[in-house]
């Protein structure tokens, strides 16, 4: 058995420290500890036919953007303006259309995919709705309209307005 001797209260810091030590000795930890559980997944959605094919966005486009829903009759004049500046879709090499992704320079072939419930998306390679992806919230042929799938990338660029340069007028043409 160890002997301590107390005088006093001499030096109360030792005799706290040294108490501390014994309980921290005392208490037992696992062998093992078991494994974080893994994130749960998130939903993949299944690649669906788009409602559109890539050749009817490729051209020239006024692009503009809005962040307030009622802002969008003027964001499309706005875009209409820009048609004396173009922003142009192209079509890429495996069959996609090259475009830009958020924070990107550099235009790259992205796919359009169809989704449960009539959606389509406009992004990378992988299933819809993907991070990078951006939602085709309408298009009639004249005037397409893309939004963001990322909150983050949406406060940052607002939803798109591309309104097409030139005579083609609807998807029927």
């Amino acid at each position: 058995m160890l002997k301590l001797k107390l005088s006093a209260y001499r030096h109360p810091a030792a005799l706290i420290s040294a108490l501390a030590l014994a309980g921290c000795a005392s208490v037992q930890r696992p062998v093992q500890q078991q494994a974080a559980a893994p994130p749960p997944e998130l939903a993949v959605l299944p690649t669906l036919p788009p409602a559109l094919q890539p050749g009817e966005i490729v051209g020239r486009w006024g692009f503009a953007a809005y962040h307030k829903e009622g802002d969008r009759g003027r964001t499309e004049a706005a875009a209409k303006a820009q048609c004396n500046n173009p922003y142009v879709i192209r079509p890429g090499r495996t069959g996609g259309v090259m475009m830009h992704l958020a924070d990107d320079a550099k235009a790259s072939e992205l796919r359009l995919k169809g989704a449960p419930g009539g959606k389509t998306y406009v992004g990378p390679e992988g299933p819809p709705a993907g991070p990078q992806d951006r939602e085709v919230v309408t298009f009639d042929g004249r005037v397409l309209v893309l939004r963001w799938t990322d909150p983050e990338v949406t406060s940052r660029y607002g939803t798109s307005v591309y309104v097409r340069c030139g005579s083609r007028t609807s998807r029927n043409e």
